[in-house]
């Protein structure tokens, strides 16, 4: 199922995660990776699933060149 991040991006926008395996609940966050990992293996994940949240959420689109 997938997952909402919403507000996860409300909170934790501009740091780095820490989600156990199924991605219900952020075990660790801060500014660096390897914060986040050293604070995961306190509480016993070794190997969590990591992500950078980015500071803003902005619209991409991909511009189609049109056909000669």
């Amino acid at each position: 199922m997938a997952r909402d991040f919403i507000e996860i991006h409300k909170k934790y926008k501009g740091k780095w995660i820490a989600l156990t395996l199924d991605e219900k609940k952020v075990i660790a966050s801060g500014e660096s990776l390897e914060q986040i990992l050293e604070e995961s293996k306190k509480k016993g994940l070794v190997h969590p699933i990591v992500m950078r949240i980015p500071p803003a959420v902005v619209p991409y689109t991909r511009y189609a060149f049109p056909s000669r």
